[in-house]
C-alpha cells in the first residue's frame, strides 16, 4: 500500500491551494524545500488583483477568483490607473478614458508627459498571508500533511508508484507526483526523470520608497501602459514600487540588485515630481514563466502519474482559487468549470 496518493512538491500559493482543494479527498502529502512554506515568490508578491493583467487565457481563472478572494475578506479595492504618453490602449479597450485634467486630480504632481490613462476602480489589494495561511489550514484540516526542509532528493516510477526520497532522510511513496516547485519546476521534473518544460525564473524587484508628498496611502495601483514600471500606495509618505524588471535568474533565494533598485528610482522620477527622500526596503522574487507565459495544469504527456503545476508567472496569487479548483478536477478526473486546453502540459510537445 502507498503511503500516500498524491505528493506535492513545493509549499508556495500553487502547491498549497492546490493540496486544499484536494483535502479530505485524497491522502496529501505536501513538502517544502525551505523552513517555511511560501518564503520565495508567494511571500514577496506585491499582491494585487488586476483584472486585465495576464492576457486572454489568465483574464477568465482572474475573474473566477474574485469572489472567493472577496467572500473571505481578503480583497481591499484600491483601484489602478494605466499611464501613458502616447496612446497605446488598444489592449484595454473597455476601460474607461482618462484625460490630462482627471490623471492630474488622481496623481499629483504627474509630469506632463503623461497625457493619456485608463481606469481600472476593480483592481484591488490581496492579503496573500491569509490567503496562503488558509490553505495550509485547509489541506491540515481535511487530513493531509506538510513537511518544510524536505526537499525532494530522488522520485522515482516503478510503473505504478512514485518512491520518493527527501531531504530530511524519509522515503515516501505515492501514486500521483505533482510539481508545484515553482522556479524549482523544471530542475523538480528532472529529478523525477521527466523532460523539463522550459519553466523560466525572472527577478522582479521591489522597492519601498519615503517621498516627498503626503497623503499617499490609499494611492490608485500606477502603471506604465507599455511595462516600464508601476507603483502604488503603501504609507502616508511610502510607495511600492517596481521597475517591471524580468531578468533570467537560476532558481535562487533572490535578492534586489543595485542596478534594479536604480533604475525603478529614475523611472519613477520621470513619472511624478515627488521627491525621493529614502530607499526604505528592498526585495526581489523570482516569478516563473512556461515558454508560453501561460499557466501549466495537468499530467505529463509521457510520464504516468506525473502532474504539473506550475508557470504562475505574476498572476498566481489573483488566480489561485480557480487555477487550484482547475488542477484538482484535472488530477482527480473531474468536469473542470474552466476549459483547461489552453493549459495543458502537451502543448509542448
Amino acid at each position: 500500500m502507498v503511503d500516500f496518493d498524491i505528493l506535492i512538491i513545493g509549499g508556495g500559493i500553487a502547491g498549497a491551494g492546490l493540496g486544499a482543494a484536494l483535502a479530505g479527498r485524497r491522502r496529501v502529502l505536501l513538502v517544502e524545500a525551505e523552513d517555511q512554506c511560501g518564503r520565495h515568490a508567494t511571500g514577496r508578491s506585491a499582491a494585487f488583483w488586476l483584472e486585465s493583467y495576464g492576457g486572454p487565457a489568465v483574464i477568465p481563472l482572474s475573474r473566477a477568483s474574485h469572489d472567493f478572494l472577496a467572500g473571505h475578506g481578503w480583497l481591499r479595492t484600491r483601484g489602478a490607473i494605466h499611464l501613458a504618453r502616447a496612446y497605446v490602449f488598444d489592449s484595454l479597450p473597455a476601460l474607461e478614458r482618462l484625460d490630462r485634467a482627471a490623471l492630474e486630480a488622481r496623481i499629483p504632481g504627474l509630469r506632463f508627459a503623461w497625457q493619456h490613462g485608463r481606469d481600472e476602480p476593480s483592481c484591488a489589494d490581496i492579503d496573500v498571508a491569509a490567503l496562503h495561511a488558509h490553505y495550509l489550514a485547509e489541506l491540515r484540516r481535511g487530513g493531509g500533511q506538510v513537511r518544510t526542509a524536505a526537499g525532494l532528493v530522488a522520485a522515482v516510477w516503478d510503473g505504478k508508484t512514485w518512491i520518493a526520497t527527501l531531504a530530511e532522510g524519509a522515503r515516501v511513496t505515492a501514486s500521483i507526483l505533482v510539481n508545484a516547485a515553482g522556479a524549482w519546476a523544471d530542475p523538480v521534473a528532472k529529478i523525477a526523470a521527466v523532460a523539463p518544460l522550459g519553466i523560466t525564473p525572472k527577478r522582479r524587484t521591489m522597492v519601498q520608497l519615503r517621498v516627498g508628498q503626503n497623503g499617499l496611502r490609499h494611492l490608485p495601483l500606477v502603471a506604465d501602459a507599455d511595462g516600464g514600471f508601476y507603483f502604488k500606495g503603501e504609507g502616508d509618505r511610502s510607495i511600492w514600487l517596481s521597475p517591471h524588471d524580468e531578468t533570467d535568474s537560476a532558481p535562487c533565494d533572490a535578492a534586489a540588485e543595485e542596478i534594479d533598485v536604480a533604475t525603478a528610482i529614475a523611472r519613477f522620477e520621470q513619472v511624478v515630481d515627488w521627491p525621493v527622500e529614502a530607499v526604505e526596503r528592498r526585495w526581489a522574487g523570482l516569478r516563473s514563466f512556461a515558454p508560453d507565459r501561460i499557466p501549466v495544469y495537468g499530467f505529463d504527456r509521457a510520464q504516468p502519474g506525473f502532474f504539473w503545476c506550475v508557470g504562475q508567472g505574476g498572476f498566481g496569487i489573483q488566480t489561485a482559487p480557480a487555477a487550484s479548483a482547475l488542477a484538482a478536477a484535472l488530477l482527480l478526473g473531474d468536469q473542470p468549470a474552466l476549459d483547461p486546453m489552453p493549459f495543458d502540459p502537451a502543448r509542448f510537445g
